[in-house]
């Protein structure tokens, strides 16, 4: 079995594959694509592993997957943190591709069902809506210190901004309505006070996951579960750390709405800060807490009743 490594640039696609060391390049077109997928056919892939790269790895990743290779984007970081342990301190394109099928090989990371059409286009609007919303809040921020004869300029703009927003928004309501599944989902997480329409498509397109997995192994997933640390008989302080952090920022919100307006959250976050808890660690508890309910009722399908709290 062969675990190959693709560094993707804008222009070039450097391949690596192991155990026969082989190197090429091709160019990232379709004419390199379509002469990689036929060099690939040709092995028994067992991984092709691949890292973000800005979005020039989006066409790959759809052409492996519509050849049903088994594909794998992993995390840069964790790429690079491999490459470190190895002794790999240089980098070129063509080291990055021996990595990434080194690291394919050795670690063998998770080979996940990648997104259908439908759910590349929930991703593509949720994405291009947070987008939206930072674009929006730097205007805004520039119009507190702009010169009054600047005002008018930004207020067009922030105008702009907020109806194109409006226009993601009802183009993401449009879409989960015509999906049987989501729809089910939407009305499901929507009824938890606290959630809306936004941590419910964050959470449609980018947590797939949703009800699958257990509630340990949904917040670390996220990046909402305390890693200990801890060395001989030292206790050091517990934090979060990773996961995936468009979803966490959405839930960071909704939560800090829940522990206001859900009252069991809210009684739960009020015991937390009156045992001492730091705001800020009372507030991912309820973090935590607010996604371990809605993965249950994702789960069993069942809506929102405060019984669930406990």
């Amino acid at each position: 079995m062969s675990n190959v490594g693709i560094d993707v640039a804008k222009q070039y696609l450097d391949v690596a594959i192991r155990p026969n060391q082989a190197r090429f390049r091709v160019e990232n077109n379709e004419e390199g694509r379509t002469e990689l997928l036929e060099r690939l056919r040709k092995l028994s892939c067992e991984r092709i592993v691949m890292e973000p790269s800005g979005g020039y790895e989006l066409h790959l990743v759809h052409c492996l997957a519509r050849e049903k290779l088994p594909v794998v984007v992993v995390n840069a970081r964790q790429i690079r943190q491999f490459a470190q342990a190895t002794g790999r301190l240089a980098k070129t394109d063509g080291i990055d591709a021996d990595v990434l099928a080194h690291f394919a090989e050795a670690i063998q990371p998770e080979i996940r069902p990648l997104a259908d059409e439908a759910h590349r286009e929930l991703e593509a609007l949720v994405t291009r809506r947070r987008q939206l919303i930072e674009m929006r809040a730097g205007e805004q921020k520039r119009r507190q210190t702009a010169p009054a004869r600047v005002r008018p300029n930004i207020d067009q703009v922030i105008s702009f901004l907020s109806q194109q927003i409006d226009d993601v928004d009802d183009g993401l309501r449009k879409l989960i309505q015509t999906t049987p599944v989501w729809r089910e989902a939407d009305d499901l997480l929507q009824s938890v006070p606290g959630v809306g329409p936004v941590l419910s498509a964050t959470l449609t397109a980018f947590l797939p996951e949703l009800g699958q997995l257990n509630r340990k192994q949904i917040a670390a997933l996220v990046g909402v579960a305390p890693l200990n640390n801890d060395s001989g008989q030292k206790n050091g302080k517990r934090s979060i750390w990773g996961g995936r952090a468009d979803v966490r920022s959405v839930l960071f919100m909704a939560a800090h709405s829940a522990s206001r307006h859900n009252a069991p959250l809210a009684a739960f976050h009020q015991r937390l800060v009156s045992r001492g808890k730091a705001p800020k660690v009372a507030l991912v508890a309820v973090m935590r807490k607010l996604l371990t309910i809605l993965n249950s009722m994702v789960r069993h399908r069942q809506p929102w009743t405060p019984i669930l709290t406990a």
